[in-house]
């Protein structure tokens, strides 16, 4: 009724005065103190919000398998979704707009000054102009690093323990630092990608000094809107330092505040605050880098944290374009179909206005070599000839851009070009050793390539980098498992994997295999049931074809078509 009721209100206005509501609805826990609400229940429906339509509701599959029979709506699956701060996947509901409303009825209000726990329906309604674009990004989960696996070693498991609390990591021999998403202070909730943005060109520029250790974005990112001490952010990052702040904008201004803390005693090392023309952003963020890494250098007394010479990368000047590249990274994060697309749309916007722009080329790349990875694309060979097309730009640009180095790594592995992708994932880490995606790739080639021991390696560097995914990176390790014939360290890593990513077909395809080859065929066609729900298009001979190996090949593919994968 609220819906329609804006939506009849503004047919009679120019679209420019319209005004279009998104509505996300969660059943769940609430915390009430003061007049601030929080908990679970108000952060799911928080991210439903985001990803309704202007004008439309997303509810989360709790609230679906209650009202599903109950109300004369429809609903459109979207499947479960990464959202930020949640620790799994949530289900995704759309409530289709030609369906005949029917108002549900909210229960008594119960609210009380001081702490109130509430479970009840969480629901959050933001204003959003039709143009505008919201963010968020996906969770992740504590993890404990097991030692490289040499050849003929037994494996020894990821650790079982997973979350807050986990062991402590040891510290690098290095100055080590974790940079953690900026707040945002602009009021408004659709800057909030701007804030992270900054962050994340934070994380990137210190990333490729040689002299720091610096945790993954995703690792970092995991805390976000979490009150967690310093001291324990540090113990489960594995760091010596944290670096902290907040981001307020406005049409003309930015001001940043910057803290640079003692991970251990938590004691402030420095803090500065920036008030300048929107038109400086680029050059306090370089101002950052370098008191950062000055600071560092003066406290270690290490040659290696100088700040570097003025590098010739190409950056933009360009801040509409530099505001498309952040709106795009946002959406791409999402890691759906639909808001992949729209991270193209965004990301072809930035290359528009700045034609020269390395970044935006090599992140519109990753969204080609990524849809045929994901299963998205309905073109694969063409989709990878853009890819490769625009990673090469980036790099006409920019001759050290590691995401395109990355892309095009991908892009040979997929092809069938092994030494060639092994070089470029191996020539991207050595330009940035704290890459945790670099290595991720170099993984995924090393393992097509035939060199299972050196994968796992690969992945485990990746891991220690971004030290909240382990259930993630458990595939990563599962997959040279099956190449080294440790099918049952294998399985329970991809049942491990599987627990917080259940939609993965790659991870179901090797499960099948691992079943396969124990004599389990009942429990593999059972998978094979579960792969092709998941991924209809799911082909055995292509899965298997992008092995290097053509025993192996043949193997994966005659283990597939037994349990039932065509």
């Amino acid at each position: 009724e609220v819906q329609n009721a804006i939506k009849a209100e503004n047919s009679n206005l120019p679209p420019e005065r319209r005004m279009e509501f998104r509505i996300g609805v969660n059943s769940g826990d609430v915390m009430v103190e003061g007049e601030q609400i929080y908990g679970d229940g108000v952060n799911v429906a928080a991210r439903l919000e985001n990803l309704a339509d202007p004008g439309g509701i997303c509810i989360s599959g709790t609230v679906y398998e209650q009202v599903r029979d109950k109300l004369a709506l429809s609903y459109e699956d979207r499947s479960e979704q990464l959202v930020k701060n949640i620790a799994r996947p949530v289900h995704v509901w759309r409530v289709v707009p030609d369906g005949a409303p029917t108002p549900a009825r909210l229960g008594r209000k119960y609210w009380r000054r001081g702490v109130l726990s509430l479970t009840g329906l969480a629901i959050i309604l933001a204003t959003a102009l039709f143009v505008q674009h919201l963010s968020f990004k996906p969770p992740h989960i504590s993890i404990s690093i097991p030692p490289p696996v040499e050849k003929n070693q037994n494996p020894r498991p990821l650790p079982q323990q997973s979350g807050r609390g986990a062991e402590a990591l040891p510290l690098p021999s290095i100055p080590s630092i974790a940079v953690l998403p900026f707040t945002n202070l602009s009021g408004d909730p659709r800057q909030e990608y701007f804030s992270d943005g900054i962050s994340d060109q934070l994380i990137n520029e210190l990333s490729r000094l040689g002299g720091l250790f610096v945790i993954a974005r995703n690792s970092s990112f995991s805390y976000m809107g979490k009150p967690t001490k310093e001291q324990d952010i540090g113990r489960e990052l594995g760091v010596k330092y944290l670096l902290e702040g907040s981001v307020q904008k406005s049409p003309e201004r930015i001001r940043i505040g910057v803290e640079l803390v003692d991970a251990g005693s938590g004691a402030e090392v420095w803090t500065q605050r920036f008030d300048r023309p929107l038109k400086d952003i680029f050059a306090v963020q370089d101002d950052i880098v370098a008191k950062v890494v000055t600071t560092l250098g003066l406290i270690f007394n290490r040659e290696q944290s100088k700040v570097p010479e003025e590098d010739s990368r190409q950056h933009t000047t360009n801040l509409m374009a530099y505001d498309d590249l952040l709106r795009g990274t946002e959406y791409w994060w999402r890691f759906s179909e639909g808001d992949a697309r729209t991270a193209r749309r965004e990301f072809e916007k930035a290359i528009a206005l700045d034609p020269y722009y390395a970044d935006a080329y090599a992140s519109l790349a990753r969204t080609y070599s990524n849809s045929v990875l994901f299963g998205w694309s309905q073109n694969p060979s063409a989709d990878l000839k853009h890819a490769s097309e625009l990673a090469q730009k980036s790099l006409a640009l920019d001759d050290s851009h590691v995401e395109a180095l990355t892309v095009l790594c991908t892009v040979d592995w997929l092809q069938h070009r092994y030494d060639e992708a092994v070089a470029e994932c191996n020539r991207a880490v050595s330009i940035d050793r704290n890459y945790a995606l670099g290595y991720e790739e170099l993984s995924s080639a090393l393992e097509v390539s035939n060199r299972p021991e050196e994968a796992v390696q690969a992945a485990q560097k990746a891991m220690r980098l971004d030290p909240t995914r382990q259930d993630f990176y458990a595939f990563f390790v599962a997959a040279p498992y099956t190449g080294m014939r440790r099918y049952q360290d294998a399985i329970s890593l991809l049942k491990r994997h599987l627990a917080v990513y259940p939609n993965m077909p790659w991870a179901h395809a090797m499960l099948i295999i691992d079943y396969m080859e124990l004599g389990r065929e009942q429990e593999a066609r059972a998978e094979a049931v579960e792969l092709k729900r998941i991924s209809p298009h799911f082909m055995a001979h292509v899965q298997a074809g992008v092995l290097r190996d053509p025993i192996g090949q043949r193997r994966m593919e005659d283990d597939l078509r037994k349990a039932g994968v065509q």
